[in-house]
């Protein structure tokens, strides 16, 4: 008997990582997945000038670390409990010292995921959320989710649809995969976005205006419609319960997933791709989606 990958969350007292406890503990009971709480605190061992000063910081934080995973596991049964008779989650919780982002990559080799929130306090230094967001989606070997924002506990959960940033190739069937998995648990729909191009076409010209070439943009529009579909027909086939709305664009793909994830409960992109994805994992066009999606942004990466 196998046992299943726990769903990793960094957790460092912020309403971020709050967040991302909440969105984790839900996943987790959706999955019957174990859920693995980890905080982390700093080792700044050269402003000490004695071990006993260094050793007064270590019991403090892990007195106040183990305060934060208490906190944090009550708030994951009390979210996972809101799903009824499915929401019992098994919660397992770590306090480590050092730096945040190189732990929490080498814990997530034995993760089926990787959660943590958008923004951090640093109270246990560094912070678990903030730049190491950034830095543990370049790299983790898991998908990783970052979570901005939430409704409150006492409102109604996001039932919008899942958003998935499809490039028509190979390389963004991870990125499908998930968000269709997701999609299934959540009982949501699911929203294939193509944008076929991140150039601003209106301005592009071949030679001067009065020799350039006509381009039927009409009939390529038509050709990528044909490829989404083909893409998408599959995945249907494997996942009957969940609705597929196909959207192509002729839109740079940052603009495009931001707006129309505005009602979305989770947005999913590739790590790797090519035209309007090409480096949206680690190029400007993921960093702009981290600052300004509101929903949870999932990054998962092809394989190498």
């Amino acid at each position: 008997m196998t046992t299943a990958k726990p769903i990793l969350v960094g957790v460092d007292g912020s309403a971020g990582s709050y967040n991302a406890v909440r969105w984790a503990a839900v996943d987790a009971a959706l999955r019957h997945s174990p859920l693995w709480l980890v905080a982390i605190y700093a080792k700044p061992f050269d402003v000490f000038r004695s071990a006993s000063s260094a050793e007064i910081y270590i019991g403090e934080q892990e007195v106040a670390g183990g305060r934060l995973l208490r906190e944090a596991t009550d708030l994951a049964h009390s979210a996972s409990e809101r799903l009824g008779e499915v929401g019992e989650v098994t919660v397992q919780t770590t306090l480590l010292g050092g730096r945040p982002a190189p732990l929490l990559l080498d814990l997530a080799q034995d993760a089926r995921m990787l959660v943590v929130g958008s923004r951090g306090l640093g109270e246990l230094t560094g912070g678990i959320v903030g730049s190491v967001s950034s830095a543990v989606a370049a790299h983790a070997p898991c998908p990783v989710v970052v979570v901005k924002g939430l409704p409150e506990p006492e409102k109604p959960a996001a039932d919008g649809p899942v958003i998935v940033g499809v490039d028509g190739t190979p390389t963004s069937e991870p990125a499908i995969a998930a968000a269709m998995e997701e999609a299934s648990l959540r009982q949501a729909d699911v929203t294939a976005v193509h944008a076929w191009t991140d150039v601003d076409l209106s301005s592009t010209t071949f030679g001067d205006r009065e020799t350039c070439l006509p381009v039927n943009w009409s009939a390529v529009e038509a050709q990528e419609h044909v490829a989404l579909a083909e893409q998408m027909a599959g995945w249907q086939e494997q996942f009957p319960e969940v609705g597929i709305r196909r959207v192509v664009v002729q839109d740079r793909p940052v603009r495009e997933l931001a707006a129309i994830s505005n009602d979305a409960q989770l947005l999913v992109v590739g790590s790797r791709g090519r035209g309007g994805f090409k480096g949206m994992l680690l190029g400007s066009t993921s960093r702009a989606l981290l600052h300004l999606v509101d929903c949870p942004l999932m990054i998962v990466r092809a394989p190498e």
